[in-house]
């Protein structure tokens, strides 16, 4: 059986095999430790969220750590906000003091201030980067879906697990619990629903926008022509919302959970609860298919799925060959500028990045 599927996915290499993957931060071993020394050397707990921040630096969020860290240009690890313990304490003081409630993913604004899905404390909070303070700005800390038309800070989320600024510069929340987009409005704090009916349903291609049923909208990104990219982690389907037109187009995944279609048409394809989803400079669209332990890309020009790294077994593979690197259950991706792309590969504990041979 392991042969077959070694063969199946040799078949379809084309592409993985410009690629070499590399550990960035972690060692492999769950923990907190390192600070103020190299990333490789530190112990990290369980890394979700991966994104380059203005300063240069890749920052990512421990999910049981309950810390952000940082990594800086010349490599060196540390711990921006979280003392380490679960909570939800700390706002309106410095960053460092503050509990979490596994943080989920992170996005900086346009003026370089920092925003933390805080899922299990149902809120996105704020690290203002000048005073390093915190603040919750979405979510009373209580489970529900209410609060639309009003301040997202009275608003009731239930497990928030995505975000990320659009290009007119509000945030956009993947409230998966309620099976739902939200919006809120960064010029008046109001927030409202975007997308989704509030509970799970299908997702026809061509649908408008308004009124769709979603399928635990779990990550999304955008491009950069404007449009929202949505991946739906029970669902296992990735869709591109057009803006414009006001609709929403299926782009991958047949519905059913499965690791089939890798070198084919990416619609026919089969996904395993994708967590992360993140566009590249030229488009294509790129997955952290959680379940099947892999990051799998979608191919634009061809309208193709293809494996990247990982070969659908759970473990912590060695550098070198991305198909011959075990990871286990990744959850963040994030395609930097030049074109490398760094994992949040959460229960190896460590981040990975991918470059061009």
């Amino acid at each position: 059986m392991r042969t077959l599927l070694l063969l199946a996915i040799l078949a379809h290499t084309a592409t993985a095999a410009e690629w070499t993957i590399s550990t960035f931060a972690g060692t492999g071993v769950k923990g907190g430790s390192g600070d103020g020394g190299p990333a490789r050397a530190a112990q990290i707990d369980n890394p979700f969220g991966v994104v380059r921040g203005p300063d240069g630096a890749i920052w990512f969020c421990e999910y049981t750590g309950q810390r952000i860290r940082r990594v800086a240009p010349d490599g060196t690890i540390s711990t921006i906000a979280g003392t380490g313990e679960k909570g939800y304490s700390g706002d309106g003081g410095h960053a460092l003091q503050a509990t979490f409630n596994l943080p989920h993913e992170l996005r900086f604004d346009a003026k370089g201030d920092l925003y933390i899905v805080d899922m299990t404390n149902h809120a996105v909070r704020k690290i203002d980067m000048a005073t390093r303070m915190i603040t919750t700005i979405a979510g009373n800390g209580k489970p529900g879906y209410s609060g639309d038309g009003g301040l997202a800070r009275a608003a009731q989320l239930k497990q928030p697990h995505s975000i990320q600024f659009g290009p007119e510069g509000d945030l956009y929340i993947c409230d998966i619990g309620n099976h739902v987009i939200r919006k809120i409005d960064m010029k008046t704090g109001t927030i409202r629903t975007f997308a989704g009916i509030g509970k799970a349903g299908p997702t026809p291609d061509g649908a408008p926008i308004a009124g769709t049923p979603l399928k635990g909208p779990r990550s999304l990104d955008f491009d950069k022509e404007g449009n929202l990219w949505l991946a739906t982690r029970e669902g296992n389907q990735v869709f591109k919302f057009d803006l414009r037109a006001g609709k929403i187009f299926h782009i991958a995944g047949t519905g059913k959970s499965g690791f089939t279609g890798n070198g084919g048409p990416a619609k026919e394809a089969t996904l395993s609860g994708p967590k992360g989803i993140s566009v590249d400079a030229e488009g294509n669209v790129w997955l952290a298919d959680c379940e099947s332990h892999s990051i799998r890309m979608i191919n634009m020009k061809t309208g193709k799925l293809e494996l990247i790294a990982g070969l659908n077994q759970k473990g912590d593979g060695p550098d070198g060959d991305p198909l011959g690197c075990k990871m286990a259950r990744p959850h963040g991706v994030f395609c930097d500028a030049d074109g490398t792309v760094f994992i949040g590969d959460s229960e190896s504990h460590r981040v990975r990045l991918l470059k061009k041979k």
